[in-house]
């Protein structure tokens, strides 16, 4: 028999109801809302119908938030102990080489066994298993800088659009939970991590030359300047951003909504949060249903890389030196260094 600090949920799913343990319900996870740990297990049970399609297989990394989200949050890349024998994994190699067995939900009861270990924030990998080394989306991360807005990361979003379709790509928009915004276009899993992240930067640089004012590939932060920086490393093998439907770990319990392209001038990023959204998706359903029904390619995006002939962008720190990449050295230090 539960406990009063411990309630069983049932989720239903595939396999049948899953009784699902939450431990320490009336903890509130949310100070500002007073939201507690069950209200963020009912919101994923609620939205956990698009939510594992957006999931479901692919190596996702939890952003846990044991003491709520005034705590000191953590990702886990490797399964935590103790999961039940139906939570599943994918392995992933990260790029040092090594390897993990990593979370990959195949049903709801996962992502609400997920949200009682203090996860708020889901962030999968665009892979599959049991390929975990092609990508199956091409992600674009928009992200406003100092000065700059979510309407002006919306006016970028619009040339981000046209670009993916010059390329034969469609994109789908979310918000970021942020003042940022997420697009993801369905490409066939024929490409690399190194490949993929080309075809990125080749869109990206279309996108910021096409106005020049607005939107900067620049990786240095001291060169972007107040426009919206096209974040073409989130591309990159084992970075990764959060899903649609992820409640962001903010204040305010923002979630990241996927949106169609027609709703998102008229929307803003706070009308999303744990509270809004379960009755949105009930009024509206599911804005990106038929996301994955189609699949485009990477082939002229990767023509325009060679074209282009500007070659790689730096990789993130951690990462080890990867081919033809440039100088990982700040603009400002490399004009020193000459000096």
């Amino acid at each position: 028999m539960a406990s009063k600090a411990v309630e069983l949920v049932p989720v239903p799913g595939p396999e049948g109801t899953r009784e699902v343990r939450l431990t320490s319900p009336d903890k509130v996870i949310f100070p500002a809302l007073g939201i507690t740990k069950r209200e963020v297990m009912e919101y994923y049970v609620a939205v956990s119908g698009p939510m594992i399609a957006v999931l479901r297989d692919r190596p996702t990394n939890l952003k846990r938030y044991p003491d709520g989200v005034e705590g000191e949050p953590f990702f886990a890349k490797r399964l935590p102990k103790g999961a039940p024998e139906w939570v599943r994994t994918a392995r992933v190699t990260f790029p040092s080489g090594r390897t993990a067995d990593t979370f990959a939900p195949s049903e709801p009861a996962a992502i609400a066994w997920a949200a009682n270990m203090g996860t708020l924030d889901f962030h999968p990998w665009p892979v599959r298993a049991p390929d975990t080394d092609h990508p199956d989306e091409l992600r674009i991360d928009l992200d406003p800088q100092p000065g700059t807005s979510f309407a002006d990361a919306v006016a970028v979003a619009a040339v981000v659009r046209e670009v993916l379709a010059e390329a034969g790509l469609t994109g789908w928009p979310k918000t970021s939970g942020g003042r940022g915004i997420h697009v993801a276009a369905p490409i066939r899993p024929e490409w690399d991590f190194i490949q993929v992240r080309r075809a990125v930067i080749s869109i990206a640089r279309r996108v910021a030359d096409r106005i020049p004012d607005k939107a900067t590939v620049a990786w240095w932060k001291e060169e972007r300047g107040e426009r919206v920086f096209l974040d073409f490393n989130q591309a990159a093998r084992d970075r990764t951003i959060a899903s649609a439907w992820s409640v962001r770990g903010l204040p305010g319990a923002t979630v990241s909504m996927p949106l169609a392209w027609e709703s998102l001038p008229d929307v803003a990023p706070e009308d999303f949060t744990l509270r809004t959204v379960p009755g949105l998706l009930a009024e509206h359903g599911d804005p990106h249903a038929d996301m994955h029904r189609e699949q485009g390619g990477c082939e002229q995006a990767l023509e325009w890389y060679e074209q282009d002939g500007l070659g790689e962008m730096p990789y993130p720190p951690e990462y080890p030196k990867m081919p033809d990449e440039p100088m990982r050295v700040q603009p400002s230090r490399a004009r020193r260094t000459e000096a």
